[in-house]
């Protein structure tokens, strides 16, 4: 199979690992991740094929998801490569390209094969994705949400501002509550 333009930017950019490591995170440290959910957002991110998630690939994913946490707490350059360094120290093989039989197009991996679990693929592509931002961009590839009543990650992407928030519904939400609290403390 022959692949083309959007197989390449959809589901091997750089970018669009990041994303997807922050959206398997998030999926992943719920008190109770439903494979089924786990899979959508594997499919979500290009995952072709049937895409059979068990409740022990959830196990092992929602380790690695909970190892990946660390890279997205650092709060400066410094600190998200050295969480960076130790996966991929502890956890990862040597770097490798591979097209998958021919099914996409060239693009590393730090897994020990092809055929590697759910979690170490998980943890392995993360780390590439992560550290190529870290490395092009000199900054944490993303944070941890500031929402108080939010603790999603997500990548931190653009040349405006940092981002202090996941969304925009967390950003509106804590904008309206801040506006609450100066308004009741006026009041008196």
């Amino acid at each position: 199979m022959l692949s083309t333009a959007d197989d390449w930017s959809t589901r091997h950019a750089v970018l669009s690992n990041a994303r997807r490591a922050a959206a398997l995170v998030n999926a992943l440290t719920d008190d109770h991740p439903d494979p089924a959910e786990v899979a959508k957002v594997l499919e979500a991110y290009g995952e072709v094929g049937t895409v059979a998630v068990t409740p022990r690939d959830v196990t092992e994913m929602r380790t690695a998801a909970v190892r990946l946490r660390e890279v997205f707490a650092a709060t400066d350059a410094d600190g998200a490569a050295t969480a960076l360094n130790r996966l991929l120290r502890e956890h990862t093989g040597p770097l490798r390209l591979t097209s998958h039989g021919g099914d996409s197009p060239w693009h590393p991996h730090i897994d020990r094969d092809d055929d590697a679990p759910w979690g170490e693929w998980l943890l392995a592509s993360s780390c590439v994705a992560l550290a190529v931002l870290v490395w092009d961009r000199q900054r944490p590839p993303g944070r941890i949400c500031a929402s108080p009543s939010c603790s999603d990650v997500f990548i931190s992407q653009g040349s405006g501002p940092d981002r202090r928030y996941c969304s925009r519904r967390c950003a509106t939400r804590e904008r309206v509550a801040a506006h609450r609290r100066q308004q009741g403390s006026g009041a008196r």
